[in-house]
């Protein structure tokens, strides 16, 4: 129960989202985002700590994903700056909202297809729900932090959303970053301690800050993960055309 327990308090936090975006209250709605997104990150550990996946949780992990990570934010942007649009910034949150249901859908069918090459396990195909949602959000982020994005701006906010919707469907290679922290020298233990507390005081105290520069960083990483992944998949191929000599 306790996984599923972590998925339904992150599905709270998506819908209160929406509610605070309705009710004008960004700055919660965008906090209740970041919340749902590093509840997101525990729950699939808690279950693979009390080995208690199922599949089950997972459906329910997926539905919670399309609501925090699709449909909340692009309420929030809708309610936020799209809505100067009319009707074509309600369609803009509605593709945003559908590149997040066909990127888990997608992520969903990989999983009970062929297992990909061991190396592959180190990146994304596209651009991870969690990881779409606390990007899009860049623009009411900065926004927060003092830029300037009037009202006249939300056709490039349109855009910026479309783009990032396309991203999370796109057959792009991103960095996961799954096994960082797997195994942590005891050595290191407490300056990694020391790390994370800080950077959870940073998140509290500089929100907005922390989600600017996580989001700009995120962006700038994409062209290295890409080539990263070349880099790999052209290894793999070679190791696999030795072991072919080597068997003749």
């Amino acid at each position: 129960m306790l996984p599923n327990l972590v998925t339904l308090l992150a599905l709270c936090a998506g819908l209160t989202a929406i509610r605070m975006g309705v009710e004008g209250r960004f700055e919660l709605a965008v906090g209740a985002i970041v919340f749902a997104a590093i509840l997101d990150g525990i729950d699939g550990r808690v279950a693979r700590l009390l080995k208690s996946q199922s599949d089950f949780g997972s459906q329910l992990d997926s539905l919670a994903d399309f609501v925090n990570f699709g449909v909340a934010p692009g309420m929030v942007l809708y309610f936020w700056r799209l809505e100067e649009l009319g009707s074509f910034g309600w369609i803009v949150a509605l593709v945003f909202a559908i590149c997040g249901a066909l990127r888990l859908a997608r992520f969903n069918a990989a999983l009970s297809g062929e297992p990909p090459p061991a190396w592959q396990g180190d990146f994304f195909v596209g651009v991870p729900a969690p990881a779409g949602a606390l990007t899009v959000l860049l623009p009411l982020s900065l926004w927060q932090i003092g830029l300037p994005v009037p009202p006249e701006a939300a056709i490039l906010v349109a855009f910026f959303t479309v783009a990032i919707g396309l991203l999370m469907v796109s057959r792009l290679p991103t960095y996961s970053g799954k096994r960082i922290g797997a195994a942590i020298p005891r050595e290191a233990v407490l300056p990694v301690l020391v790390i994370c507390v800080g950077l959870i005081a940073l998140i509290v105290s500089y929100t907005f800050w922390v989600l600017s520069v996580g989001a700009l960083a995120y962006l700038a990483h994409l062209p290295w993960a890409l080539r990263k992944h070349e880099m790999r998949r052209e290894a793999h191929a070679r190791e696999r055309a030795e072991e072919g000599e080597t068997e003749k």
